[in-house]
């Protein structure tokens, strides 16, 4: 089997990376479903109240990231997602059957979200960690790739056939497919042999959570990618908002460009996680390289003067934010000791996808007051400044010289000075 699907090799993983394709199309199904149900049916097209429903569903993962991660470490990850995802299932159908009888209101959406989000924040830590029961360290980062290609290959069909459900049969029906779609990993995680998994050891005792805090508190590499992950997560990652406005007030677009909008950027997104999937070892010169990139991206795309225009550049732009996303991801997992990785995961979620509750609401904000196209140039702004500050203080810390210079036929030269590094000695 090639490099790049190499983890498919191990039975364990394909089962559960085959109900994950289902899943998460489900998922996107739904995130579109639940956006047009906010904006055309229970309020007039209002950003802030997708920004805080955007963001309710999120902050749990801020609330209860260490003991998420204390649970995750404390018991089978295996029977933890078992029971997050029934849960979610059943959140799922809730929302869809308020739909279908007609007496959906928006503190529903609300609650409904936020109870969601309680079940995921449990989930997440659990199910980065279990990457490493399923496969060997040497195919971490391939199965990292394959998990975030997995994700975004139902981001390119989720979208898209949600616009068409709804406009075929309505909002209710297609959140009803997605409370369906959860039993495909349910099912995928009880056909799998647990023999041959590999579970971490299981943590034990009293200060199961501040060990976790401590861990990561003397490991300034860890401090560096979660402070970059968190600008990204926060004012970067709000495309669920982003697009829905844009598609809407700037371009006057339906719910079926809407979906196609959604699926074109899952493009980029499956590109840049199979690309990922392909590397052996996650770099940080390719983490900050790709986060300009990204901010770049965002700027053509926030200035970006049609649809079809906008619609197109993000495919580069989904290509960047996976790559900044998966590599982030695959540096923590294969840095960390296997005893505390669990709440290790559950911070870098917390501070990845915790920055929304800020940030969701935010962007709301913004989009309201100053326009669709400062929700995208936000992103511009303030990860171009994060990276650049990075790149700064990484070739600081490891006393990194850049000369422009011609040497063995290349013009670009890099010096290190002996100090120890910060992660590793390489841009």
């Amino acid at each position: 089997m090639s490099t790049m699907f190499s983890s498919l090799s191990i039975k364990n993983y394909r089962i559960y990376a085959a109900g994950g394709v289902i899943s998460n199309t489900g998922t996107w199904m739904g995130r579109v479903a639940q956006d047009w149900l906010v904006l055309t049916q229970l309020t007039n097209n209002s950003a802030q109240a997708l920004g805080i429903v955007t963001g309710l569903q999120f902050l749990p993962m801020v609330l209860l990231a260490p003991a998420a991660g204390a649970v995750s470490d404390r018991f089978a990850k295996r029977k933890v997602m078992i029971v997050t995802q029934s849960l979610m299932a059943l959140t799922a159908m809730a929302m869809a059957l308020l739909v279908i009888t007609g007496v959906a209101e928006l503190w529903h959406i609300y609650l409904l979200a936020f109870i969601q989000g309680c079940s995921a924040a449990v989930d997440g830590p659990a199910r980065q960690a279990f990457v490493s029961e399923m496969v060997p360290p040497t195919q971490i980062t391939n199965a990292v790739g394959l998990n975030s290609a997995s994700f975004n290959s139902g981001r390119l069909i989720g979208p898209g056939a949600a616009g068409l459900l709804i406009a075929w049969i309505g909002i209710g029906p297609t959140l009803m497919v997605n409370a369906f779609s959860f039993v495909a990993v349910i099912f995928a995680l009880l056909a799998m042999d647990p023999t041959r998994l590999t579970p971490a050891p299981i943590a034990a005792g009293k200060g199961r959570i501040r060990e976790g805090l401590a861990y990561v508190k003397h490991r300034p590499d860890l401090i560096l990618i979660m402070t970059l992950i968190f600008i990204h997560g926060t004012f970067g990652m709000n495309f669920q908002i982003t697009n829905a406005l844009m598609a809407t007030e700037v371009f006057g677009r339906g719910v079926t460009d809407y979906g196609i909008v959604g699926s074109v950027m899952a493009i980029g997104s499956l590109g840049g996680a199979l690309l990922a999937a392909r590397r052996e070892k996650p770099r940080l010169r390719i983490l900050l390289g790709s986060m300009g990139v990204f901010s770049l991206c965002t700027l053509f795309v926030g200035l970006s003067p049609n649809f079809v225009t906008f619609t197109l550049l993000l495919i580069p732009t989904g290509l960047s934010a996976l790559t900044v996303m998966v590599t982030a991801n695959s540096m923590v997992q294969l840095s960390v000791a296997p005893e505390v990785r669990g709440r290790v995961m559950a911070l870098y979620m917390a501070v990845f996808m915790g920055g929304t509750p800020l940030g969701a609401p935010v962007i709301g904000w913004i989009g309201e007051t100053f326009g669709a196209r400062w929700t995208i140039l936000i992103a511009t702004v303030t990860c171009g400044l994060a990276v650049s500050l990075a790149t700064i203080y990484v070739m600081r810390t490891n006393d990194i010289r850049i000369r422009l210079q011609r040497e063995r036929g290349n013009w670009l030269s890099v010096q290190y000075g002996t100090t120890e590094p910060l992660a590793e000695k390489v841009i």
